[in-house]
């Protein structure tokens, strides 16, 4: 056998299935190491309610999805080894063959496993096959993911060492001896195989029961956000590929769902008559990249013995002089997910709305609708113009013009690619210079719209500002932070000046939650928590901060059109804030395959099927005590006002009714 090994670079046994089943284990090994890894680069998400119990669960958990992963990706290699032909084992390139398939694919994915370990920071789950179109527009990936290989050179020597594991202890097979025995120890092994291939690839051996998926990683967790511990990402993708997005469940009659809830609004009289003005007002909104909660000091007086200042001096200024709300959250965790929200009153559910057929629908967004009301709109994002598909979708909710950063570089007065921060976007300070000078030349009323990209990994600032705006705090992201800050600082005080900026609705909003520190803002409801600011120089709205409302994203669009007196109906699954009763606001957001819920003083937190936790967030912001169960009568109306909003999303999206129509009639169930 020593001479074997030397020989050929790996030992051989005797039997196909035995060789199958060392090298099986020995993925299995490594896909675990690469879940540690994802554990530790994301440890401050999950360890500090780490337990025991919870990681034997999660250890189990993990290898019912890791067997599963194994199977998938080497279900080639396994069909060609057991596969009952002698003169494969005889040929003499024959285990350099499976060696070289073995090693490739399990080698892909182990590293997008430890890719994940990195990306899991910016999307709160595991990837799918969608990240595959979030992408395709984008040509500095090349150079991201090289920043990121010298950011994290301890997982390419982990990758490296498993390439060398993967190649170097495999396990190849002899020539068979004796073709009788050969041909009966291979049927019998393919006849018991191939039933013990599809249970693991299924993730369980009881009949009737559905193969799993990645929902089901939640029943080894604590949290929704932990599922991303005890999946991988093979299986994420491969259990994603040719799926149907959108899945209309059928919780209650068309009738029912109605009367339940309906997205379809109309901006009441007495709204219209709280709006009055002399003329239309203006309206920019302010979509700032990252800008989770936490950074402000202005929301987070509380927040270390009461030391805590934060990291953005003009917006805790602007906060103090808009109306703000202490219960705020985004609707998703990446930008694509960000315009929907804002502009269509749209949250992400299940996948971002831009990477699922539904784009395609007939839509409509706050520029078409002003446009009715003779409303001209501008979309401003310093990034490639193709970008995360934002001026396509400009495009169809009715944006008049589009600014990008061909349009920033044909500008002479700027300093084109001179300013582009080398990976994403123009720096913000430039760039919303520019958006100045373009909305200046906008006729009155009209809708801007600027989405700013500073604040973004890898989390640099232009030259000039590395001394002012140095590393500091305990994340990366705070010096980007301030830089924005001051950006918008300077955007605002360029502004005033302007004759239009008196008759202005400002709307200042967070795209998602990026780097987080206290143990408030990493919980499933913190994750999620931004800050949203209205504001109007001519004291329109009073400066407050309102603590018995729950906002979210998709609050921006109905509250505007009540602002500026919008007569029409409206399709939104969010809430006018300025006329909903404080009781009926909520919030809502689908966290690795759970549907979060809140309203009132309760969070909901729901897997599609039965409630999984109900948490008193307001009193118990780091959602320790979980009290599913205890108020029945409460919980049954949020979970069939829950049920309701899911139904009416997901079936919308799939029979193309976003649109504020008459309802169909609806058939008994």
């Amino acid at each position: 056998m020593a001479e074997t090994i030397k020989k050929s670079g790996f030992c051989r046994v005797s039997s196909p299935a035995a060789a199958a089943a060392i090298n099986l284990l020995l993925a299995m090994i490594l896909f675990m190491l690469t879940r540690i890894a994802f554990f530790l680069e994301n440890y401050s998400t999950f360890g500090t309610q780490m337990s025991w119990p919870l990681a034997w669960s999660m250890l189990r958990g993990g290898l019912v999805f890791d067997l599963s992963a194994v199977l998938y990706v080497n279900s080639l290699y396994l069909v060609l080894t057991l596969l009952p032909l002698h003169i494969k084992e005889a040929w003499s390139g024959w285990n350099s063959a499976m060696r070289a398939l073995f090693t490739l694919t399990n080698a892909v994915a182990l590293a997008s496993n430890l890719m994940d370990s990195v990306y899991f920071r910016f999307t709160g789950r595991r990837s799918t096959v969608t990240v595959f179109s979030e992408f395709v527009n984008e040509d500095n990936i090349g150079s991201i993911i090289g920043i990121e290989f010298v950011n994290h050179w301890y997982l390419v020597l982990l990758m490296a060492a498993m390439v060398w594991a993967l190649w170097r202890l495999f396990v190849g097979v002899n020539a068979p001896s004796g073709l009788r025995r050969y041909y009966v120890t291979q049927l019998l092994a393919l006849l018991i195989g191939a039933p013990l291939a599809i249970i693991g690839i299924r993730g369980s051996a009881t009949a009737g029961t559905r193969p799993i998926t990645v929902s089901n990683a939640n029943q080894y967790v604590n949290r929704p956000i932990e599922a991303s511990v005890v999946l991988n990402t093979p299986f994420s993708i491969i259990r994603s590929i040719g799926k149907k997005v959108f899945v209309t469940p059928d919780y209650m009659t068309a009738d029912a769902m109605e009367r339940e809830y309906s997205p379809i609004s109309r901006v009441t009289p007495d709204s219209l008559a709280a709006a009055g003005r002399k003329r239309r007002p203006n309206v920019v909104i302010l979509i700032v990249e990252s800008m989770g909660k936490e950074y402000m000091g202005a929301f987070n007086s509380t927040l270390d013995g009461g030391r805590y200042r934060g990291y953005t001096p003009f917006l805790d200024s602007l906060a103090s002089q808009s109306l703000t709300f202490r219960y705020s959250y985004a609707n998703g965790r990446i930008s694509m997910d960000a315009m929907p929200s804002v502009l269509c009153g749209l949250p992400m559910m299940v996948e971002p709305f831009f990477l699922t057929p539904a784009s395609l629908n007939d839509i409509e967004g706050l520029p078409s609708m002003l446009k009715t009301m003779g409303y001209n709109s501008a979309f401003y994002h310093g990034g490639h113009n193709i970008s995360m598909g934002f001026s396509a979708f400009a495009n169809a909710i009715g944006f008049d013009r589009y600014f990008g950063l061909d349009e920033y570089c044909a500008d002479k007065r700027y300093r084109g690619m001179d300013d582009f921060d080398g990976k994403w976007a123009i720096w913000d300070e430039p760039f919303l210079q520019f958006s100045l000078d373009n909305i200046a030349r906008q006729p009155q009323p009209f809708l801007a719209t600027i989405f700013t990209a500073s604040s973004h990994h890898p989390f640099k600032v232009p030259e000039k500002y590395k001394k002012l705006y140095p590393d500091e705090g305990s994340q990366p992201i705070h010096k980007v932070v301030r830089y924005t800050d001051a950006s918008l600082r300077r955007f605002f005080e360029r502004a005033k000046r302007e004759p239009w900026y008196h008759n202005t609705i400002f709307v200042l909003v967070a795209d998602h939650t990026n780097q987080a520190t206290h143990p408030e803002y990493l919980t499933d409801l913190g994750l999620y928590s931004i800050p949203i600011l209205f504001f109007t120089p001519d004291g329109t709205l009073s400066a407050c901060v309102r603590d018995d409302v729950i906002a979210q994203q998709t609050d921006i669009t109905p509250t505007l059109l009540h602002l500026v007196g919008y007569d029409k109906p409206y399709l939104a699954f969010g809430c006018d804030l300025l006329a909903t009763p404080a009781a009926d606001t909520w919030a809502f957001s689908f966290n690795n395959g759970i549907y979060q819920y809140c309203r009132g003083s309760w969070m909901m937190q729901f897997d599609g099927e039965r409630v999984t936790a109900m948490y008193r967030f307001k009193d118990d912001p780091l959602l320790r005590h979980n009290l599913a169960g205890q108020d029945a009568n409460g919980q049954a109306d949020m979970e069939r006002r829950l049920k309701a909003i899911i139904q009416q999303y997901l079936g919308r999206m799939n029979n193309n009714r976003l649109l504020p129509v008459e309802k169909p009639k609806s058939t008994a169930k």
